[in-house]
C-alpha cells in the first residue's frame, strides 16, 4: 500500500468517525438510509479494487505464463520508443535551460568586468560589498542640474 493510499484511508476513517459521532442524534429512518449508502459505497470500492487486480486471461507461451489485460496487441517497437519521448524531451529541456543559464552568467560577468576596466574608481570601491549590486542597477539621474 502506497503512502498516498494510507493517507487517503486515514482521512476516510477520520471523516467516518466524525460522521458516526454526529449521526447519533439523527432519526432512525435517516440513520438507516445512511447505513445503506455506506454499505453500497464500500461494496462499490471493493468491486473496483478487485476489477483492477484481476487479468482477463492468462496465456501460456514457451513455458511462461503471460497476463493479458484485455488487449491482444503487445507493445510494438514504436510504442516502446514513444514511451521514451517524454524522457528525451525532459533531458533536452534541462540541457537547454542549463546552457541558457551558463550564457546569462557569462554575460553578467563580462558586463561586470568591462565596467571595472572602463571606470576610473578608487581601489576601495572594489572591496565594497555593494559594488556588484551598484553595477547591476541602472544609473538613474534623480537630481537636476
Amino acid at each position: 500500500m502506497t503512502h498516498i493510499a494510507k493517507t487517503q484511508d486515514q482521512f476516510g476513517l477520520r471523516i467516518a468517525a466524525q460522521l458516526n459521532s454526529a449521526s447519533l442524534d439523527l432519526p432512525h429512518d435517516i440513520s438507516e438510509r445512511l447505513r445503506a449508502a455506506r454499505t453500497r459505497a464500500v461494496a462499490a470500492r471493493l468491486k473496483t479494487q478487485t476489477s483492477l487486480q484481476t487479468s482477463t486471461s492468462v496465456v501460456h507461451q514457451n513455458g511462461a505464463a503471460l497476463l493479458n489485460f484485455g488487449g491482444s496487441e503487445g507493445l510494438s517497437i514504436w510504442s516502446r520508443l514513444a514511451s521514451f519521448l517524454p524522457l528525451i524531451a525532459l533531458v533536452a529541456g534541462l540541457a537547454l535551460i542549463q546552457n541558457v543559464m551558463d550564457d546569462d552568467r557569462a554575460n553578467e560577468l563580462a558586463e561586470v568586468d568591462s565596467a571595472l576596466l572602463i571606470d576610473d574608481l578608487p581601489p576601495a570601491a572594489y572591496a565594497d560589498p555593494g559594488f556588484l549590486q551598484f553595477l547591476k542597477n541602472p544609473i538613474t539621474s534623480d537630481t537636476k542640474d
